[in-house]
């Protein structure tokens, strides 16, 4: 998978810096007390213990070790948590936009010495509970994470990924099918027409029919032109095919070594484990070399510079005249200075983050563009770090303007500096980072320590948030004029060259160009084939065809066996009651002193004209101001108060009844204990006196918010073409597709192109008043047992406060089921849900025509509710025909980088995503139906498929989220047991069973959806709609 890593800040924002602790009390010999022991200099299987050091704000103990014989470095975090996680990086320079780094971290998955079956990476998804498995490749390094819950798991892994980077079998067909090869349309006809193919190939065509991710990859090319950043290391298309094979061999043998490698270690599993196992399995069998991957600094320019590029038009720029981005970038210093990091990117958080930072009022409240440009604030994932400040979706004529207003924006920071209370606001987000606790720390940890530690910075540091945030207030103490030298220092002229300015803009031609040059870089491959050298890609594309067919023995795998699954979950307690008339679950749960509250607020007295401005509503509902706050004042006390604060639409499928549904907006925020009445207030002010009524601000929401949905679909179109393919099958997928679909994305364009928003400004209220009413709402908190009382004494003040918006409206629809909330008690506290059991499923064919080179396909068929006895079935079967069939006839063979089946909803979905294909992906959907009615599988086939779904089923929940499942649909964990034993008891005739009864040709009712480019044979077909 090719990554662009994200800046530090964005890391640090998505840093969750405390994972589950499974015990209220620590156990006298915990994991990171354990890890206290070791002492700088003792030798442990080959390594050397360099340092240890106790990071008590991550409630770890870090221990840094190297490998004696190797080099290899090795890091373990030992904390309280229990799913562990593994990681190894090489660092990877290419000097070429072959992609060769990227081709290479997918071929050394297909096989290795040890474990010699095809694709052992994909077979282990489905022989394993891992939490977490992938590969990514950034601009300078590979990395290799997984995660599980379970010891034997871990060890099981750790050989297989082991084997995998350091001994590879590297097969020319695997290079073939994975990167590149030239290759017969139809592999079984000699006469049709050659053409490229390979997954890595496909995948790339498709990141690069993406404009952000375009432009940012033109930026870094450009801002470091001197060595291995001025390349695509994901590989560029039409670079793709000028590797060869033996490149790819030699790449490995240089830098997949231990003397260029980055061990990672987390979680409680003893670390002597760990170094035992990669000692034996893998490090001595090399000697150290020098492996000579150094990244050195770009050379700094004398004078700053500018460049332009173009992109393709984009279908659904909220404006079509103003498509242009551009963008001025900084180089900054070197990553590895943990301090000046941490400083940087706070000062880009300053410069850049909210409606109160100085760019923000600069560039993005004049409307000159829909947005700040996709690269933007400080990147910290090169050796040297950069800024980037800009706009997209201006026009043409304002890039003067844009460039003198962010030279003027710099002169004035430098001037004025940054109010005390901003800064503030920002080091309380970073203290409520460290309390917050998610269930991938340690993945997110791996990431966040990545770059740096990939040029040698000190990873250790890096976890000492406290000692940076000490260090920043001592040196703003001692100058108060501190981040005002660091902007005049890195962005004035004077004292930074090294700076370019880089525009883009729309070429209609682009696409056109693009497949030009494929074509004749192709007819350049093809003109220099003999006959024999055509005869011999016909035979090499028949093997390869035969080698996808073959079924493969995958028993030198290890695997878990469906025994090692729990027979029964763990219950969450939780209590429900009412506070100032209103239902409320509280969840008692050790949250390191934050308290996390939700709301549902039902929509059933909402009038139908309106549903379609809920997204957007949700959107800006925090974001106006309200009572006494303006919009800024209002986002600097939620900065400076809470975790943040959100409302968001939610369509939830009823467990029973597939025609029955609760629709509803989701309220969402957390705090420090000591901010609760604060956090209320604010959630009071809201529903007492939000602002409706400030024109300019509500504009300047609406383009950002329709900029964003037309950028996602490059990156989403497969959840796209699902939620439109279950539009016409259930009443709840067709208000899936309302709030967040493809209708979705047209309204908000349509919205984005309005000279006027008075009328707008109209409906605003009026949702409001429905929406914000305590008659229809239920709350959920969690929070420690301590905390537990207090936080209900200030929810029952904010229920008194908001009193006056509580009015009891009758439903728009009449057709209401109430469910009780608690099934144990008749209280008469329930959910409110409507049922249309006169709805009519209908088949229906949608085609969106998309500027991409690739198609994200989807058919939905209706099946069943989750608490019917066939569900369990259902999923399996999903699962399964994704490991067994789909993934080799829709990657392998077809070139999509992934496709599958799920099953979510009531509904059995196919789908594909990054695709050449379009209507034969369809066609390898009905196979796929056709391969599991024939019962072609084995016992084994099932206990792997139980195996992969009981990962996601068993994965780790977040002590903010526990509880929240059953609070939003009402699946108690009795409910969930009873699926569980379901799952365990599923067979081979219940597979058989239910692939006739819902996924056979005469009993199902089916919705398909594409988005992609241009396709005759879909236009010249009546039963489509083509939008």
């Amino acid at each position: 998978m090719f990554r662009q890593t994200k800046s530090a800040l964005q890391k640090l924002r998505h840093l969750s810096f405390n994972a589950q602790q499974h015990s209220w009390r620590l156990k006298s010999s915990s994991a990171k007390e354990r890890a206290c022991q070791y002492q700088p200099g003792q030798k442990i299987h080959g390594f050397t213990v360099r340092e240890v050091v106790v990071v008590p704000d991550l409630f770890l103990t870090a221990v840094k070790l190297t490998h004696d014989r190797t080099g290899a470095q090795h890091l373990h975090a030992a904390r309280d948590d229990s799913n562990n996680l593994f990681s190894v990086q090489f660092r990877t320079t290419p000097m070429d936009s072959t992609g060769v780094p990227h081709i290479l971290e997918h071929t050394v998955l297909c096989g290795s010495k040890k474990f010699p079956c095809r694709d052992p990476f994909f077979k282990m998804l489905n022989r394993s509970l891992s939490t977490f498995m992938n590969a990514f490749t950034a601009s300078d390094y590979t990395m290799y994470p997984f995660s599980t819950q379970n010891g034997k798991d871990f060890q099981n892994l750790l050989s297989v990924y082991l084997d995998a980077v350091f001994f590879p079998c590297l097969r020319e067909q695997d290079f073939w099918q994975e990167g590149w090869r030239l290759e017969n349309e139809n592999p079984t006809d000699l006469n049709s027409p050659l053409v490229f193919k390979g997954v890595v190939f496909n995948e790339m065509k498709g990141a690069f029919s993406d404009n952000e991710r375009v432009y940012a990859q033109h930026l870094q090319n450009k801002l470091y032109p001197d060595h291995t950043y001025s390349v695509v290391s994901g590989g560029e298309p039409l670079a793709i095919p000028e590797l060869t094979w033996e490149q790819l061999r030699q790449f490995h043998t240089t830098h997949y070594h231990p003397s260029n490698a980055r061990f990672f270690t987390y979680g409680d599993l003893p670390l002597e484990q760990h170094l035992e196992q990669i000692e034996e399995e893998a490090l001595s069998k090399f000697e150290r070399i020098n492996p000579n991957t150094e990244v050195p600094s770009q050379p700094h320019w004398s004078s700053p510079r500018e460049d332009h590029v173009t992109c393709s038009p984009d279908a659904m720029a909220p404006d079509p005249a103003r498509q242009d981005t551009l963008c001025v970038s900084y180089l900054l210093g070197d990553i590895t200075d943990t301090f000046e990091g941490f400083t940087l990117s706070l000062l880009s958080s300053l410069m850049i983050s909210g409606p109160n930072s100085p760019f923000y009022k600069a560039l993005i409240e004049p409307k000159i563009g829909t947005d700040f440009s996709s690269v933007v604030g400080c990147a910290h994932d090169t050796k040297e770090a950069s800024f980037s400040i800009g706009l997209q979706g201006m026009a043409e004529e304002d890039r003067g303007r844009v460039k003198q207003i962010i030279s003027r924006t710099l002169d004035d920071i430098i001037e004025e500096g940054f109010e005390e209370e901003r800064i503030e606001a920002l080091l309380h987000k970073i203290e409520i980072q460290m309390k917050h606790q998610s269930t991938n720390f340690g993945l997110s940890l791996a990431s966040y320590i990545a770059s740096s530690w990939n040029h040698d910075g000190n990873p250790v540091e890096m976890l000492q948030l406290s000692n940076s945030v000490a260090e920043f207030r001592r040196a703003l103490e001692e100058n108060p004029r501190f981040l005002q030298d660091k902007v005049q220092h890195y962005f004035k002229v004077s004292e930074n060259t090294h700076r370019l300015t880089l525009s883009m803009s729309p070429d209609k031609a682009y696409l056109e160009k693009q497949a030009k040059a494929e074509e004749e870089k192709l007819q350049k491959k093809i003109g220099a084939l003999s006959d024999a050298d055509r005869k011999e890609i016909y035979e090499k594309g028949l093997e390869l065809l035969v080698a996808q067919s073959e079924n493969q023995d995958a028993s030198c795998l290890p695997a878990l066996k469906v025994s090692d699954i729990e027979p029964t979950m763990p219950i969450t307690p939780v209590q429900i009651s009412t506070v100032g008339g209103v239902p409320v679950q509280c969840c008692e749960q050790p949250t390191n002193g934050l308290v996390y509250f939700r709301a549902m607020c039902s929509l059933n007295t909402l009038p139908e004209d309106l549903r379609l401005y809920i997204p957007l509503f949700c959107s800006i509902i925090t974001k106006m101001g309200c009572g006494a706050l303006d919009y800024r004042q209002q986002a600097q006390q939620m900065d400076l108060r809470t975790g943040g604060m959100s409302v968001s639409p939610l369509v939830t499928a009823d467990s029973t009844q597939l025609d029955m549904y609760e629709q509803g907006v989701l309220l969402y925020s957390s705090c420090l204990d000591r901010n609760l009445p604060h956090m209320f207030q604010l959630w009071s002010d809201i529903f007492n006196s939000s602002h409706f009524d400030d024109k300019e601000r509500l504009r300047v929401l609406v383009m950002m918010s329709a900029q964003e949905l037309a950028n996602g679909i490059s990156d989403s179109g497969h959840m796209y073409a699902m939620t439109r393919a279950a539009r016409h099958l259930t009443p709840a997928g067709d208000l899936n597709e309302t709030f967040g679909g493809m209708e979705q994305v047209k309204f908000m364009k349509k919205m984005a192109e309005m000279s006027d928003l008075d009328k707008v400004i109209r409906m605003l209220p009026r949702i409001k008043k429905h929406i914000l009413n305590p008659d229809n709402m239920r709350c959920a908190i969690n929070t420690t047992p301590q905390k537990m009382s207090n936080t209900s004494a200030h929810l029952e003040t904010f229920m008194k406060d908001v009193a006056g918006t509580r009015k009891t409206r009758k439903p728009v629809r009449t057709n209401i089921i109430e469910r009780p909330l608690d099934p144990l008690d008749d209280s008469g506290l329930s959910r409110k849900l409507i049922s249309e059991l006169n709805f009519q499923p209908c088949q229906m064919k949608t085609f969106f025509q998309l500027p991409f080179p690739v198609n994200f396909v989807s058919e939905s068929i209706r099946a069943v509710p989750f608490s019917h006895e066939d569900y369990a079935s259902l999923g399996i079967l999903a699962r399964m025909m994704t490991a067994k069939f789909l993934h080799g006839e829709i990657r392998e063979k077809g070139g999509a980088y992934g496709g599958g089946a799920r099953m979510a909803g009531g509904l059995f979905t196919f789908y594909s995503y990054r695709d050449p294909n379009a209507v034969q992906t369809l066609s390898a959907f009905r196979r796929g139906v056709d391969w599991a009615k024939s019962g072609r599988f084995t016992l084994q086939d099932i206990d792997e498929a139980k195996l992969s779904v009981f990962s996601a089923v068993d994965s780790p929940v977040a002590p903010a989220s526990k509880g929240i499942g059953r609070f939003l649909s009402g699946v108690t964990d009795e409910m969930l047991q009873e699926h569980r034993e379901r799952l365990f008891a599923v067979t081979h005739k219940s597979l058989l069973d239910v692939a006739e009864r819902y996924l056979g040709a005469g009993h199902r009712t089916c919705g398909v959806a594409i988005l992609g480019p241009e396709n005759e044979t879909i236009k010249n077909d009546p039963s489509w709609i083509v939008k």
